[in-house]
């Protein structure tokens, strides 16, 4: 497995998945993220860091992309949001773009698993 692939792995967990690695790391290699947020915060990535080492409490999810089922994606959002038909494939025409801004960590992670499974990659942020 090379970097890249290593990235593209990590970009897919969920906060509470990667919290769960960063703790593995500290653990079997003996250090701590601080010094790492710390750099992370100079080079203006402290965002990234961040995520894994303080639990947030909201979420902001954003569908990212819709991928081929987007009648089924537009469906899914109008569930999510309550919006109209045209409102709902406006909001997914324009993606990336939040669905649910302040979302519970629960309501966020099943959000995101309703649009996943019709296809569409979501960002929880």
């Amino acid at each position: 497995m090379n970097i890249e692939q290593i990235i593209e792995t990590i970009d897919g967990l969920t906060v509470v998945e990667l919290n769960e690695l960063v703790e593995a790391l500290q653990e079997k290699y003996g250090v701590s993220a601080a010094p790492v947020m710390m750099a992370g915060a100079v080079a203006g990535g402290a965002e990234e860091a961040g995520a894994a080492a303080v639990e947030k409490d909201s979420f902001d999810v954003v569908l990212e992309a819709v991928g081929g089922e987007k009648i089924q994606v537009i469906k899914v959002i109008r569930e999510i949001t309550g919006l109209g038909l045209k409102d709902a494939k406006a909001l997914v025409d324009e993606a990336p773009k939040a669905v649910k801004e302040g979302a519970s960590k629960d309501e966020a992670e099943e959000i995101k698993e309703k649009l996943e499974a019709v296809g569409a990659t979501v960002e929880l942020k």
